[in-house]
């Protein structure tokens, strides 16, 4: 309440009186976004610890004045899937508050805490239009390092919980817990709660048809993620006979447009998307299980067209 009536001050010198009677109207119903909901308790503090900073360096309460700070800060609980900090980042572009105005990053955040039920970022949507294309850069995963470690290895308690499950996983459903957590890697960044701009969910960005697809009831249910995730991989292995680089393509763009395109489609987020699967998994092949389903139907042209 105390920020709302903040946000208000600052718009009102700055004329916007629409945006700040929308901010009035449902500022009692931030306490009930205050964590994602199935967040852990200790996400849950973490997500609020940041934000609460992030509000500090935006308004100069007890620390010097600092939006670009603070929209850096917004962004880091808005990757851990944060709906305030979601919203109060739109806000920030919406408003062009210490950030360049940009409608369309600001349709990106007020899209994603809108899919989780924030009331607030639902109104906002209708004034700054569609979300853009691209995922800005605060919100990628980490940039992997490239100084010859193994980048598939637990740095945190969280992710070692993650690593357990792979490696149970896995092998029920034929997969190699490596190509898994290259998979997680390079979709989530090992963060369960993950939520994509297209609705894509959990460790393995399942979107809601994979997921129905595969029986997950709750995408945020690691267990019930990676089981989904990994039935899909097998299913992948299976009809691209454990050609990785095609599974990598379908995982990221579908296998519909791997067998019109007759090989990785010509997109360039699923040419880098299949560049990092293999660099993570090291391996070209992966057995497969031909009991799974029957192969791609363009398979054989697939492979003539890529002389193999």
């Amino acid at each position: 309440m105390k920020a709302a009536g903040l946000r208000c001050q600052l718009l009102r010198r700055r004329g916007s009186l629409f945006f700040c009677g929308l901010l009035a109207l449902t500022a009692s119903s931030f306490a009930a976004h205050a964590a994602v909901d199935g967040a852990g308790e200790q996400d849950g503090e973490r997500r609020l610890a940041i934000r609460s900073e992030a509000l500090r360096y935006e308004h100069g309460e007890g620390v010097p004045k600092d939006p670009l700070r603070a929209a850096s800060l917004y962004c880091d609980a808005a990757r851990l899937g944060d709906a305030e900090a979601q919203f109060s980042l739109g806000w920030m572009y919406a408003n062009g508050r210490g950030v360049d105005r940009d409608d369309s990053r600001a349709a990106y955040f007020f899209d994603l805490a809108a899919k989780q039920g924030h009331p607030q970022s639902q109104k906002m949507q209708r004034f700054v239009g569609e979300p853009g294309s691209l995922v800005p850069e605060c919100m990628r995963p980490p940039v992997l390092a490239d100084d010859g470690h193994d980048v598939l290895v637990a740095s945190s308690e969280a992710q070692k919980v993650v690593f357990g499950l792979v490696n149970q996983l896995a092998p029920e459903y034929g997969v190699s817990p490596r190509l898994a957590l290259a998979v997680i890697r390079a979709e989530s960044n090992f963060n369960s709660q993950a939520l994509s701009n297209k609705n894509a969910q959990g460790l393995m960005q399942l979107i809601p048809d994979t997921s129905a697809r595969f029986n997950v009831k709750n995408p945020f249910n690691p267990e019930q993620n990676l089981r989904g995730g990994l039935a899909y991989l097998r299913w992948l292995l299976a009809y691209f006979e454990g050609d990785v680089s095609l599974v990598a393509a379908a995982y990221n763009a579908g296998e519909g447009a791997v067998n019109r395109y007759r090989g990785v489609p010509p997109y360039a987020e699923t040419r880098g998307y299949v560049k990092r699967i293999i660099s993570l998994f090291k391996r070209d092949d992966h057995p497969y299980d031909a009991r799974v389903t029957t192969p791609s139907p363009e398979l054989s042209r697939i492979r003539l067209a890529n002389g193999s």
